[in-house]
């Protein structure tokens, strides 16, 4: 009988044991899982647009070639009084130090826009890397400016891309407001893409063509003739409840 009772006390013990010991490796898992949580960047994901209550818009061009528009861009946006984003390519950076330099003397925000214009959403995690780590020390040697945006070329990018940019402190900005600018379909089209799209928080992309450069005088007084600022990437970021 004692024999009966000590071996049901030993098999209770041994459920309760193993009960603790789950409810401890539980606490153990989901104590790892916060940790994870806690450390991952808070921009896992490409933005593309701000908040909508915002007031505000920004404007960021690509820059891969059209240096001979950009001296006059520029002087655009000084008249006017604004900043935009360039995401800027390694390759072309390294070809036109002066004009990089140039516009972060100007006070506008560097971004990343890979070495050599690949499809992200095609490379691996080591490729991705490699593109965007390549850019940021370029951009770093002649601006003295580490960037803290990525913008993929073509929009294009996967979870490599995604992961590959959050590990070296980028976020990734896409758009929600595109001038098709590269169809060289006219000046007037551009301005009417962005005006009827135009909406708070809005990020306008545009790159350095001619007609970019007779369309966007019309463009900055159309943006705030109908209410909205012209503000800074980094406030547009910032609006984002994260």
């Amino acid at each position: 009988m004692n024999f009966l009772r000590n071996k049901i006390q030993n098999r209770t013990i041994m459920i309760i044991v193993t009960f603790l010991s789950l409810i401890l490796l539980i606490a153990v898992i989901l104590n790892a899982f916060k940790y994870y949580v806690a450390v991952q960047p808070a921009f896992s994901q490409p933005i593309h647009r701000g908040s909508r209550e915002s007031k505000g818009v920004a404007i960021t061009c690509n820059v891969d070639w059209g240096s001979e528009y950009l001296p006059a861009m520029l002087d655009i946006f000084e008249t006017a009084g604004v900043k935009i984003a360039f995401f800027i390519t390694g390759k072309w950076a390294e070809q036109n130090t002066e004009l990089t330099r140039l516009i972060a003397e100007y006070g506008h925000t560097l971004g990343n826009h890979g070495y050599s214009h690949r499809d992200h959403s095609k490379l691996d995690y080591r490729q991705n890397k490699a593109e965007i780590a390549r850019t940021q020390q370029i951009l770093k040697e002649i601006t003295g400016i580490t960037p803290k945006y990525f913008a993929p070329p073509s929009g294009a990018y996967n979870n490599d891309t995604v992961k590959a940019a959050g590990d070296l402190g980028c976020e990734i900005i896409m758009w929600s407001i595109d001038t098709i600018d590269w169809k060289r379909e006219g000046a007037d089209r551009i301005i009417s893409r962005v005006e009827k799209k135009l909406h708070g928080g809005g990020i306008i992309l545009m790159h350095p063509t001619d007609q970019t450069l007779e369309a966007l005088p019309a463009i900055i007084t159309n943006i705030k003739e109908r209410g909205y600022q012209i503000i800074s990437l980094e406030d547009i970021v910032n609006s984002i409840d994260k």
